[in-house]
């Protein structure tokens, strides 16, 4: 519209709104965006499919606050992560039963007490590989750490610093992504690392809870 003041164009002196939307329509039709201020959307929606989105709209958002979270994702599979935590320096650990022990008792808690599935892991001379599955709630860092806070409690002797490499690795298996495929190359680790000549015979591994996925 134009910002000149004046009288009103008479009709027959003025586009109508026909000729401007078509105008409109052709240069969005030359790349330019159909986001078009001030217009109306060009794009037909069937009425009952408006009312219908309208309904959906006003019930599912309150003051202009968007859905909850579990509302969204209610019908999605919680993520599952594969970690790898290291020692500072691949310093080995002063006893692989101790940190087995220690990775037990806290992933068993994890489970009863906050919802959170330690699965198949295997611990190493200087470092641990687990998969871990949490709720909503889950937050994998502060997990982690506490985790290395766990095992660390298992030697006195050490200090946090000189244990435990900063940080840890983590991949979010995708859909497409197999849990015992993964699982198969990492339980390998103690016989590539030439431990054992076969990996059940490697002591330091096990499963918490069973994660429920192929």
């Amino acid at each position: 519209m134009s910002s000149r003041a004046g009288p009103s164009i008479a009709a027959e002196d003025s586009e109508s709104i026909r000729d401007q939307a078509a105008r409109l329509s052709n240069k969005c039709g030359r790349g330019q965006s159909n986001h078009v201020v001030g217009a109306r959307v060009l794009t037909r929606i069937p009425k009952d499919l408006r009312l219908e989105t309208a309904a959906s709209t006003s019930r599912s958002m309150i003051k202009g606050r968007p859905p909850r979270l579990s509302q969204i994702f209610q019908s999605y599979d919680a993520p599952l992560f594969f970690v790898t935590v290291c020692t500072l320096h691949r310093h080995r650990f002063p006893s692989l039963k101790a940190a087995n022990d220690a990775l037990v008792v806290y992933g068993t808690r994890a489970i009863k007490e906050f919802n959170v599935a330690l699965g198949r892991y295997v611990i190493m001379p200087d470092h641990l590989h687990f998969f871990v599955r949490g709720d909503q709630n889950f937050v994998l860092g502060n997990w982690v750490k506490g985790l290395k806070r766990a095992i660390l409690k298992a030697f006195p002797k050490e200090k946090d610093q000189f244990l435990w490499q900063p940080g840890f690795f983590d991949h979010l298996l995708r859909n497409d992504e197999s849990y015992a495929q993964k699982w198969e190359y990492v339980r390998e680790n103690p016989v590539r690392a030439g431990l054992v000549h076969c990996s059940e015979d490697w002591p330091y591994t096990g499963e918490i809870v069973y994660i429920d996925r192929a």
